[in-house]
């Protein structure tokens, strides 16, 4: 005789092993590694047991930002802000918000960035004080959980040309291999106008 079986596939990073809790009060299982394995599909059919699976997508419990390198600088392309925060949330990581959209110099960017971080004000001289504020300060002050960082609208004009724009981003590309040294995430998103 079959048994009907719902299964909850959840893709946790790193795990090698199958987990099966089996549940007291209802037939359902959770399996726990990233993909469905042969051994048990194999194991399925010996037993003829029928599995309906539930992806986490399906059942609304889908992991944030789990396609997502956990240490890199990237456009923040399909996705929106209010969902980059809530994964920020749900993974309980550092939210560092810039609205960059006002600025036009190097200078009102550093400034911007530094009000908006909440930095200390000495961020607003150059580049490298930028760096040092999102590195070395934090990781002194105690263990970090990790960091989802955007920074909407850099500018893209005369002042603030391309190669001012990738001198930006490296700061942040040095605090991602900075941070990913330490074994914390650090994920920042950019745009555009």
């Amino acid at each position: 005789m079959n048994t009907q079986c719902p299964l909850r596939v959840h893709p946790t990073e790193g795990c090698a092993d199958w987990f099966v809790e089996e549940r007291r009060h209802s037939p359902k299982c959770v399996i726990t590694p990233r993909t469905i394995t042969r051994a048990f599909a194999k194991w399925c059919l010996e037993t003829d047991f029928l599995v309906d699976l539930v992806f986490e997508s399906d059942a609304g419990m889908e992991t944030p930002l789990r396609t997502v390198r956990t240490n890199i600088v990237q456009s923040i392309r399909a996705y929106r802000v209010s969902d980059l925060q809530d994964a920020a949330k749900h993974l309980g990581h550092h939210f560092l918000y810039a609205q960059l959209g006002q600025a036009t110099s190097k200078q009102d960017v550093l400034d911007l960035i530094a009000q908006q971080f909440m930095l200390p004000p000495t961020v607003g001289k150059n580049f490298d004080a930028l760096f040092d504020a999102i590195t070395d300060p934090l990781h002194k002050s105690g263990p970090q959980p990790g960091f989802v960082v955007v920074l909407e609208h850099i500018p893209t004009n005369a002042k603030f040309d391309k190669e001012v724009r990738e001198q930006l981003l490296d700061i942040f590309r040095d605090a991602a291999d900075y941070w990913g040294d330490r074994k914390i995430p650090f994920r920042c998103f950019y745009s555009f106008p």
